[in-house]
C-alpha cells in the first residue's frame, strides 16, 4: 500500500472527474490516496507520500499555468518520487493524438521540463459549448472547425476513454 497524492489542475471541472475515478481505482487496490486541486498544494508536505500524480487540463493549447508553474519549481522532488502525469485536450479524441508520442501537447510540454514521469498518458476531455462564456465558445468553435471537430452551440460531449483512465491507474498501483 502506497500514499498517493492527486493533484489536479483544471479550468472545467473534467481533469477533477478523472482525477476522482483515477483515485477511486487506486483506492480499491489499497493504496490511501489524496486528492487536491493545484491552488490547494502549498498547504501540504509532498514528503509525505510516496507517489504523486498530476493532471492538467489544456486552454487554447497551454497546459494550466499553475500545473506548469508548481512542477516547474518541484521537479528535483518529483523526480525522486514515484510520479505519473496526465494531459487533458480534446485534441486527444483524435486516434492519431491520443498518446504521449502522439499528442503535440504534451510532446511540446515535456520538452520544456527536466522532470521525467514514471507514467505519462493524454486523455480526451470534455466539450461544453453551453457552459463557455461568449469567447471562449467562439474560440473553441474556430479551433474546432478547423480540425473537423463539433461546432453545434449546443453540443456536450465528453470524449474521454474511460477504459483508458482506468488502465493508467491501474498502471499507476503497480509502480
Amino acid at each position: 500500500m502506497a500514499a498517493i497524492l492527486i493533484i489536479y489542475a483544471t479550468v472545467d471541472g473534467h481533469t477533477h472527474k478523472i482525477c476522482k475515478r483515477i483515485k477511486t481505482t487506486l483506492e480499491q487496490n489499497a493504496h490511501q490516496v489524496r486528492l487536491i486541486s493545484i491552488c490547494e498544494v502549498t498547504a501540504i508536505d509532498l514528503n509525505d507520500f510516496d507517489k504523486i500524480v498530476i493532471g492538467a487540463s489544456i486552454r487554447y493549447g497551454k497546459h494550466h499555468p499553475l500545473a506548469v508553474t508548481f512542477i516547474k519549481q518541484q521537479q528535483a522532488l518529483l523526480q525522486k518520487k514515484t510520479s505519473a502525469f496526465f494531459s487533458v485536450n480534446i485534441v486527444a479524441r483524435k486516434p492519431t493524438k491520443n498518446t504521449p508520442e502522439t499528442n503535440p501537447y504534451l510532446r511540446r510540454f515535456m520538452k520544456t521540463i527536466s522532470w521525467k514521469p514514471d507514467a505519462l498518458a493524454v486523455f480526451a476531455g470534455k466539450l461544453d459549448y453551453p457552459r463557455y462564456g461568449f469567447l471562449d465558445r467562439l474560440m473553441i468553435q474556430l479551433i474546432m472547425r478547423i480540425t473537423k471537430g463539433p461546432t453545434d452551440p449546443s453540443a456536450v460531449i465528453e470524449f474521454t476513454d474511460w477504459d483508458q483512465v482506468e488502465h493508467f491507474a491501474q498502471h499507476i498501483s503497480s509502480l
